[in-house]
């Protein structure tokens, strides 16, 4: 088994292999990764390892997934601790790309990337496209709270007031562009709110297709145990995917109030003496066990039918 590298950048690809010591170097364009993959193809068996790089690597990620290659998207923490690990300490382009190859072929519990579905990967960039706009809206809050001048808290406000329209008209079109995948699971607890559905259909193609311990750690809502010979340190939860986590969040301090079953359990865990904010956590735990356990068997019944 050959493992394969791939250190990504905006411009370019520093692809190693664990066959040689030559970093070879691809344009992170069409015609680049056109000649990537016509390399790739010839050297046999591989499995070929890319960081997450805000995006970057989707051009890659999805040729390689489309050609038939083994390929894994790593966390950056991830494959930077395992490159400390080997007893590397100095970074630069081409020592990742090395770090990679060697994770991707010493690691045998990544896994391999799965494309979105065609309308996921369609959806997709509204979903983003929104949470940036909600991120705009609440630093140009903070900013016009600030402003005393008359004509400049005008012109923030106007700043302002185009943000909301934009956020209202993808609102809309997520709303219209989600709803031939919406499933009776996704509806069936409240707090289930549009933008948590379309984070869910977008960010966690996952759901139903693992079991309830692998999906809380997904989304980073598994509490991780942090004890060493007679120590019991205080478990906590950490790393997962961040926008699910926050939307699912969101949406648990809906349910709290609304959905009878979160709120009873939320208040027995407080009549038990817990923070509030581990309850709440509980509560998120709880809301993706039961929307992985619904989702899962809308999937099973849909393959029966």
């Amino acid at each position: 088994m050959i493992g394969i590298g791939i250190d990504v950048s905006g411009a370019r690809l520093d692809v190693a292999s664990t066959q040689t010591q030559r970093v070879r170097t691809f344009g992170n364009t069409g015609a680049g990764i056109d000649a990537l993959l016509a390399w790739l193809l010839k050297q046999g068996q591989l499995r070929i390892v890319v960081e997450a790089t805000g995006g970057y690597e989707m051009a890659v990620l999805q040729a390689c997934a489309a050609a038939g290659l083994w390929i894994c998207r790593v966390n950056p923490r991830q494959a930077r601790d395992f490159v400390r690990s080997t007893g590397q300490l100095a970074k630069t382009d081409q020592l990742d790309a090395r770090g990679l190859a060697q994770m991707a072929r010493a690691i045998e519990q990544l896994r391999p990337y799965t494309p979105l579905e065609d309308w996921r990967a369609a959806l997709l960039p509204w979903v983003q496209r929104r949470t940036q706009v909600v991120r705009l809206l609440q630093q140009q809050s903070q900013q016009l709270a600030m402003l005393d001048h008359p004509q400049v808290r005008a012109l923030a406000q106007g700043s302002l007031d185009a943000l909301r329209a934009e956020r209202d008209a993808l609102d809309a079109q997520l709303r219209q562009r989600m709803a031939p995948h919406v499933t009776a699971a996704l509806t069936s607890m409240k707090g289930l709110g549009p933008v948590l559905r379309a984070t869910l259909l977008t960010q966690l193609p996952e759901l139903g297709r693992l079991d309830r311990g692998k999906i809380a750690k997904l989304v980073g809502i598994a509490p991780l145990n942090c004890d060493s010979g007679t120590m019991k340190g205080q478990r906590h939860i950490w790393g997962g995917r961040c926008s699910v986590r926050t939307a699912l969040y969101m949406a648990a301090l809906s349910a709290i109030r609304f959905e009878p079953s979160i709120r009873a359990y939320f208040q027995q865990l407080r009549a038990r003496g817990k923070p509030g904010k581990v309850a709440l956590v509980a509560c998120m735990r709880k809301m993706l066990t039961v929307l992985n356990a619904r989702c899962r068997d809308e999937m099973r019944a849909t393959a029966r039918a």
